[in-house]
């Protein structure tokens, strides 16, 4: 019965290193990654920081500006993008997303999403959400030009009348440790607030309008911020994979030491029972 249990617990040692280097693969992966990650996101900024300083310049250089993309009525249906991620062993990532989803989806005007991500599009399909497309379910080859394809998709349904306001659901990267579910309206856009210009920076002429220039601008700066979402959302992935990878490992070393202990008791009661029976077959 001993030598049963000894080799019991030998497998489970086994099958517990073996995850364990699983699990520290991982984590050193999701590091590596997390590493690109920040740095591309640090690479495309200054781009999106200039198509909104241009848009901005734009509003305040005109007395009469107005835009279709600023103007504010009633919601009667919402977009909303929602970004998590393609699979699990991100600790909670996934469901902290979904949570915070559902309490946005809540009121009266009817909602439509746009996923990013496999466990997204699986989520709202199950609850019968109306879903804009599902071309973009692999979170992990969303590219730039898919950015601008979504940008052009919501601000061609919100200027004809679709939706009347759209926002991006995506996780913001505090820290390895931290990762927050954020929201932000992306349209319609809030005016700059920003007054008239004067010198050399009133007197530059956009051709054919100011309006027509800005409108322009519009769809290629909502792409800027779907993407900065994006890799903030990757980011966060990596950072709470990494996280949860390394709490697993730690995990998986407990029980190794705990199973070793119990191994070594098993062992050491064999022994003595062995001892026990070769002293009492000699004293027969």
């Amino acid at each position: 019965m001993a030598g049963a249990s000894m080799k019991d617990i030998k497998l489970r040692i086994k099958s517990v290193e073996s995850t364990m280097q699983i699990t520290k693969a991982m984590e050193l992966v999701a590091s590596s990654k997390l590493r690109k990650a920040k740095e591309r996101q640090e690479r495309c900024r200054p781009y999106f920081t200039g198509l909104k300083k241009t848009l901005d310049d734009i509003e305040a250089a005109t007395s009469d500006f107005s835009s279709p993309y600023q103007q504010r009525r009633e919601v009667k249906k919402r977009c909303l993008i929602v970004i998590a991620g393609d699979r699990g062993l991100a600790g909670g990532y996934n469901s902290n997303v979904f949570k915070a989803a559902q309490e946005l989806m809540q009121g009266d005007a009817p909602v439509c999403v746009v996923p990013i991500g496999k466990r997204t599009v699986d989520f709202f399909t199950r609850r019968g959400v109306e879903i804009m497309t599902t071309e973009f379910a692999e979170a992990a080859d969303i590219s730039v030009a898919d950015c601008f394809t979504i940008s052009n998709m919501v601000t061609r349904g919100y200027r004809e009348g679709q939706f009347d306001q759209v926002s991006i659901l995506y996780t913001q990267f505090v820290s390895m440790l931290t990762q927050t579910p954020v929201s932000e309206e992306l349209l319609p856009l809030e005016a700059s607030g920003i007054k008239e210009r004067t010198g050399a920076e009133s007197l530059v002429l956009y051709e054919p309008s100011p309006s027509v220039v800005y409108d322009a601008i519009v769809p290629n700066y909502i792409a800027g911020m779907i993407y900065g979402a994006m890799c903030e959302s990757v980011a966060s992935e990596l950072g709470a994979r990494r996280t949860a990878m390394d709490a697993a490992s730690k995990n998986a070393a407990e029980m190794i030491d705990d199973l070793s202990l119990r191994y070594n008791r098993a062992r050491q009661g064999a022994i003595t029972q062995e001892i026990t029976e070769i002293v009492a077959g000699a004293e027969h």
